[in-house]
């Protein structure tokens, strides 16, 4: 069989070039058919518009996985790792069109990066030529790196809990937001858990970010029982939803909002008003299929910059709520105040100080 020719896009002002468009990337569901490479091509123009208000002016990660995703396949681990089928792309690859932007950020490492900060539709359609099926982008714009504009509060539902556990506990976080006179923007993860974005004042640093999601995971936890702030995955009861306030970090990031899931049925991240997700009884009927007609009422997002707020409330928590500091993620250098890097059923209390540092055994 003949190799299908490259298609052409129009995108805005752009013409972009579709290599191997026949290629399968999606294998057909009871909710959705085989979808091309072409197919998920057109999904991003058909989305271009709402992606930049979400993600535009935003140092962004791809996620790719240039041969399509099947069951079985998996994401690799990190650079190292030659075995997975899809990867991070931190770095702009070479041979980026002109009109592709970057902007430097710097890893917890203190290594930096030039990293793709999409500004325009054609963006998007060009990442997704190049296997990108989710965007990552950082919760901070291109004029200040250092400093996030956005809180995110990450409702993993953990085993034996359901999409309707992490539904009840959105709900909870939405009502404690306006308490503190705050303003969240909910979306589906594009699996069974929920994200919330709150636009804020960006003049914190991205630990005190972290430190307002501890401040607020508390809080819920003593309103909800269903709610953990446990680190350590055997530490959280079954059926509960975490709340991983470490996506606040540096160079830590959720699927953004309108990309693509590497899942069955292609779902989609989708933003929705707060009355609609109540609603939603399976998150993946918002897929590459279904998601651009549903965007024809309008970007439940639209107004999100419409206001920035302070996290003062949510810092005050963390000050006032029993528990100390938290677990960092491993790739991060051991912080002041951390409990140890230790499972707990793996610890040994008379080797670790009050500090937290693992204490040599005597010969």
């Amino acid at each position: 069989m003949a190799k299908a020719s490259a298609a052409q896009l129009e995108v805005g002002v752009r013409v972009v070039r579709v290599s191997s468009p026949d290629r399968m990337i999606f294998e057909a569901t009871d909710l959705t058919p085989a979808i091309s490479k072409l197919d998920v091509c057109r999904y991003f123009t058909a989305t271009g518009e709402p992606l930049v208000r979400a993600l535009g002016e935003r140092p962004t990660a791809m996620e790719r996985w240039p041969d399509g995703w099947r069951e079985g396949m998996r994401l690799a681990l990190g650079p190292q790792d030659r075995e997975g089928d899809g990867f991070y792309q931190k770095r702009l690859p070479k041979g980026a069109p002109d009109y592709i932007q970057t902007v430097q950020i710097t890893f917890p490492s203190g290594r930096t990066a030039e990293e793709l900060c999409p500004k325009e539709p054609a963006d998007f359609v060009w990442a997704a030529q190049m296997g990108t099926l989710t965007f990552h982008p950082w919760p901070v714009r291109r004029s200040d790196v250092d400093h996030p504009d956005e809180l995110r509060i990450d409702l993993d539902p953990q085993e034996g809990a359901t999409f309707a556990d992490a539904q009840r506990v959105a709900a909870v976080t939405k009502e404690l937001l306006e308490e503190l006179g705050l303003r969240g923007y909910a979306k589906t993860s594009g699996n069974r858990g929920i994200h919330i974005h709150v636009r804020i004042e960006p003049r914190y640093s991205f630990d005190e970010v972290r430190h307002a999601a501890i401040g607020l995971g508390r809080e819920l936890e003593l309103r909800d029982s269903g709610v953990t702030t446990k680190w350590w995955k055997e530490e959280r009861p079954a059926g509960s939803v975490f709340l991983d306030y470490n996506q606040n970090l540096r160079d830590r990031s959720v699927a953004g909002a309108w990309s693509l899931r590497a899942r069955p049925g292609a779902p989609v991240s989708t933003p929705m008003t707060w009355e609609h997700l109540a609603s939603v009884k399976r998150p993946q009927d918002y897929n590459l299929v279904t998601v651009p007609d549903y965007l024809k009422d309008g970007d439940p997002w639209e107004g999100m910059d419409a206001e920035a707020f302070s996290l003062d409330p949510l810092l005050q928590l963390w000050e006032e709520l029993e528990g100390g500091e938290l677990n960092f993620p491993p790739d991060y250098p051991k912080q002041p105040g951390e409990p140890p890097r230790v499972q707990p059923s793996k610890k040994v209390a008379e080797h670790w100080d009050e500090h937290g540092n693992r204490i040599e055994k005597q010969s």
